[in-house]
């Protein structure tokens, strides 16, 4: 009599501690709305010396394009481990690697929810699998290769993330060369892409660069003696993939690149402080020069619609759905899904004058935190598609 058996059906819990060799987490109440105001932690151990690999079968939480709201935090490990993703929205990401048998999984949500919350898979995997899922790890000898999975035979599986955590001795730096490179082409890298970061996380604001196409990019260097390299591919097209080699290098370069000479003050100095005054606010507002001679000597150029716009003090603190990257410099970008934005303080909030919802080409500098910073003398003008054809010519030019 079936009648009186449970159903198959799974209840799901507000977080837990998980074992074994694979099993199933998801979101409180799944495939129901997931609860407002909540957050569950989960704990999986696979067996040691396994990894864990987790996949996202479904995903369905309020969107956000920073996840600043209801989102999934993936980290390696239990305590203290390396993020792997925050994920939010309907994107769901490749497989994803811990680097030990512990993985911890955190879902927060606010006050308003709005989706079905997410359902996932993990399974233990051993470390050097050559299968179509694994890839990455911690490399730490002096130098080494990573390449994307299946290569060279055939093309990267479909739906992969890959996170390669790099890691030289305290003095010393890490350089990257690719020598092989074809990465599913699009203009703002949107779907597979490779990125590197300074540091052992996925933080926007320490990225390198984000790069895809079939022109390899050029040697890549880290500030200090870490860097963490991510490829991810969607769930469509895929192509050859690459093979990269990194070397740890001292981080002094032989004095002797430097002319011992010269004492004149580069050129990059910056004549203008880059925070808020009154004096600062005081200056006549009108733009200087024109689009060209503004490209070179601005650290970022991008065209973006305003999204949010808060006056604090005497600026104006402005959030920006991106259009078009054109030069990024150190400019961290977010990013969810399919789409990309940043943060922009313009320093006098009347200077130059923008209104949420408008389009315009944004030039300026950024801070230490990657922040776009806008002085009154810097380069924004409304933003017209036939402007397009022109800074499309700058991005190609050699400043």
């Amino acid at each position: 009599n079936k009648q009186n058996s449970p159903s198959r059906r799974p209840t799901i819990t507000c977080g837990g501690n998980i074992t074994g060799e694979s099993g199933v987490i998801g979101s409180q109440g799944y495939p129901g709305v997931y609860p407002p105001n909540t957050k569950c932690v989960w704990r999986i151990t696979v067996p040691e010396g396994k990894l864990v690999v987790l996949s996202f079968r479904f995903l369905d939480l309020e969107s956000d394009n920073l996840c600043r709201y209801d989102y999934v935090d993936v980290y390696s490990g239990h305590v203290n481990g390396q993020r792997l993703g925050r994920f939010c929205g309907t994107f769901k990401p490749g497989s994803l690697v811990s680097m030990s048998n512990k993985m911890l999984l955190q879902m927060v949500s606010d006050a308003n929810t709005a989706g079905s919350g997410f359902l996932a898979v993990f399974s233990a995997a051993h470390p050097h699998e050559r299968g179509d899922q694994y890839c990455g790890g911690r490399l730490e000898r002096p130098s080494g290769t990573f390449k994307t999975p299946n290569w060279p035979e055939k093309d990267y599986p479909a739906g992969v993330t890959c996170s390669w955590h790099i890691v030289a001795p305290k003095n010393q730096i890490i350089e990257i060369k690719f020598e092989k490179f074809d990465v599913e082409r699009d203009n703002y890298c949107r779907y597979d892409h490779v990125s590197i970061f300074n540091g052992a996380e996925i933080n926007d604001a320490k990225r390198i660069g984000k790069y895809c196409g079939d022109s390899p990019p050029g040697p890549v260097f880290s500030d200090g003696n870490q860097l963490l390299i991510q490829f991810l591919s969607d769930l469509s097209l895929t192509a050859d993939g690459f093979i990269g080699h990194y070397k740890f290098r001292p981080k002094k370069f032989p004095a002797t690149t430097i002319p011992p000479t010269t004492t004149t003050q580069p050129v990059t100095t910056r004549p203008i402080p880059l925070k808020y005054s009154i004096a600062l606010c005081q200056q006549k507002c009108k733009r200087q020069g024109t689009l060209q001679s503004n490209y070179c000597s601005s650290n970022f150029v991008i065209t973006g619609t305003v999204i949010t716009a808060v006056m604090k003090g005497g600026s104006m603190y402005a959030t920006v759905s991106i259009i078009n990257v054109y030069k990024e410099g150190s400019l961290a970008i977010q990013q969810a899904g399919k789409t990309m934005s940043t943060k922009i303080i313009i320093l006098c909030k009347k200077c130059p004058f923008v209104k949420r919802g408008l389009n315009y080409i944004f030039m300026g500098h950024v801070d230490d935190e990657g922040r776009g910073k806008i002085a009154p003398h810097h380069f924004v003008m409304a933003f017209k598609t036939k402007n397009q054809r022109i800074l499309n010519v700058l991005k190609n030019k050699q400043c």
